[in-house]
């Protein structure tokens, strides 16, 4: 699991800075991609990456702002050129149906794969066989929600120690085992799977916000994180300023990381008015609350580990 931001801007692109947009690359997982906003140039920012728009098959918007949407209807065309004919499903809040439809109306563009428009409350949005993503509606003066990816735990390692204790050896058999919860053997062993595993690997839990000013009313939402995404348009001597337009600071955001006892503190949509040279402060002033900080850049990438 690999998170890749394409944009870490806020409001309009910067020379250093595209608008918002965050690639989850779950290739091992399930072979696909889940896009988190899409501001303008996104399919530009693709180009210079390896993903393939068609392996992209979920797409969630956190709000309608237009930092977030607005390269959404070109990237929505651009894959029925670049070989997406499988289904792709859009989540986001009212509105984003009747933006992409008359987008696409308007413009005359015809998708050659089927598109699914969601438009979702808070609570959980979706469960598949591996991951359970849920909403939380956030503070940003228009509807803006957060996003808690949460992977299922996985079955322990099979102990082939005991299974060789009781006779049972190597083979196509220990598949047979791992895949179900009783086996019957050639020579009438009654294998039950749950005795013959080591503990569950615990699932990772990546959280997103999306624009908000930031509250520990948030920090159950977050809670236990392996990785939180939060924005941090200001600095933290902007408190006033972040507040009067519904953002966050850096120390507003570390604080809420630690409330929520996450691994690890991602800050992105930072605001123009910070150049290369400001990047150490804002880093420096979150981290003296919640060390395990970084300071994302576009094209900055986030392995998430197996716990």
């Amino acid at each position: 699991m690999e998170m890749l931001f394409l944009g870490t801007g806020s409001g309009v692109p910067s020379k250093d800075r595209n608008v918002s947009a965050m690639a989850l690359k779950l290739l091992q997982e399930q072979n696909s991609i889940w896009l988190f906003d899409c501001g303008e140039a996104t399919q530009h920012q693709i180009l210079q990456t390896s993903i393939k728009p068609r392996k992209i098959n979920k797409i969630f918007i956190t709000h309608m702002h237009g930092d977030h949407i607005f390269g959404l209807p070109g990237l929505l065309s651009s894959r029925s050129f670049q070989g997406g004919d499988d289904l792709l499903t859009v989540y986001g809040p009212t509105g984003i149906k009747e933006y992409i439809e008359t987008s696409l109306k308007v413009s005359g563009t015809h998708l050659s794969y089927p598109i699914d428009v969601i438009e979702f409350p808070e609570g959980k949005l979706f469960e598949d066989d591996q991951f359970t993503v849920y909403t939380r509606k956030l503070d940003h003066g228009i509807e803006s929600y957060g996003f808690r990816i949460v992977e299922k735990d996985k079955p322990g390692e099979l102990l082939a120690d005991k299974l060789q204790e009781i006779g049972i050896q190597p083979g196509p058999i220990y598949q047979q085992i791992k895949e179900n919860d009783v086996v019957k053997t050639e020579n009438g062993h009654i294998i039950y799977r749950d005795r013959f595993l080591g503990p569950d690997k615990k699932g990772r839990v990546l959280s997103i916000l999306g624009d908000t000013r930031s509250t520990e009313d948030f920090s159950d939402f977050i809670e236990e994180s392996d990785v939180l995404v939060h924005e941090a348009t200001f600095g933290g001597e902007h408190e006033d300023l972040a507040h009067n337009y519904f953002h966050s600071t850096t120390k507003q955001a570390a604080t809420l990381a630690k409330a929520g006892n996450v691994k690890r503190l991602v800050m992105t949509h930072i605001s123009s008015r910070y150049q290369k040279e400001d990047y150490n402060m804002l880093l420096d002033e979150a981290k003296e609350i919640f060390p395990s900080t970084e300071l994302a850049n576009d094209f900055y990438k986030v392995t998430i580990d197996s716990n």
